[in-house]
């Protein structure tokens, strides 16, 4: 479902990625480890569209994305990719629903089906009589599962989440974790997952390990 061909990617004289190829299939729960500095965030956004790679092909789900127009990109990455990162980005002046539905809106999603949809994934994430409070009234936890509803909205091929339990405490990880593979039962989602966290990435179907932009065999 999303193949790496190749990849290549330098920050000035500094070449972070070197030739990375890299294959996840449909449904598959992914983590990728790796030292600070061994392009694990640059993979991610290559492979989420938000970085293009100096050489090499990105595919996801067959389409060769690398060549794809700006605008035409960014359409696609709202429709086919979901983000989770570490401090949830969530917009303060909106409420829980509304930041959810954000994505949809985007997408030219009509008001009605989008404020049903933000409904039933808050209410799978646990967050019923949440949806009216702004992220200064949620907890951690909350405001985490509400990035990952929000990255749910569109029915995204892929939820790319870098670092996603890098501020959670010890119970709020185990929830987000849990939350993930209840995901995957549920809908069949497909995770990619950058992590220091070497509990979530055991809890994975394949870690990926790489160092000094190569991934290791």
């Amino acid at each position: 479902m999303i193949d790496l061909q190749g990849i290549t990617k330098s920050f000035g004289s500094l070449q972070v990625l070197k030739g990375v190829d890299l294959q996840v299939e449909r449904g598959e729960v992914v983590s990728i480890i790796g030292p600070s500095g061994a392009g694990k965030t640059t993979l991610l956004q290559i492979m989420g569209t938000l970085d293009r790679p100096d050489a090499g092909r990105v595919l996801i789900d067959g389409k060769a994305v690398e060549q794809l127009k700006e605008r035409e990109l960014a359409a696609f990455r709202n429709r086919h990719i979901g983000f989770v990162f570490q401090f949830h980005q969530l917009l303060p002046e909106f409420t829980a629903l509304e930041n959810v539905m954000i994505p949809a809106f985007i997408a030219g999603t009509s008001r009605r089906e989008a404020e049903t949809r933000a409904h039933e994934l808050l209410d799978m994430m646990g967050l019923s009589g949440r949806e009216g409070h702004k992220p200064n009234e949620l907890s951690g936890g909350e405001k985490q599962r509400v990035a990952v509803a929000r990255a749910l909205i569109n029915r995204p091929d892929v939820v790319l989440a870098d670092e996603p339990s890098g501020s959670l405490d010890t119970h709020n990880k185990e929830e987000l974790y849990r939350l993930f593979f209840d995901l995957r039962k549920q809908l069949g989602q497909t995770f990619v997952i950058v992590t220091h966290d070497e509990g979530l990435a055991q809890m994975t179907d394949r870690t990926i390990h790489i160092v000094d932009g190569v991934i290791q065999k």
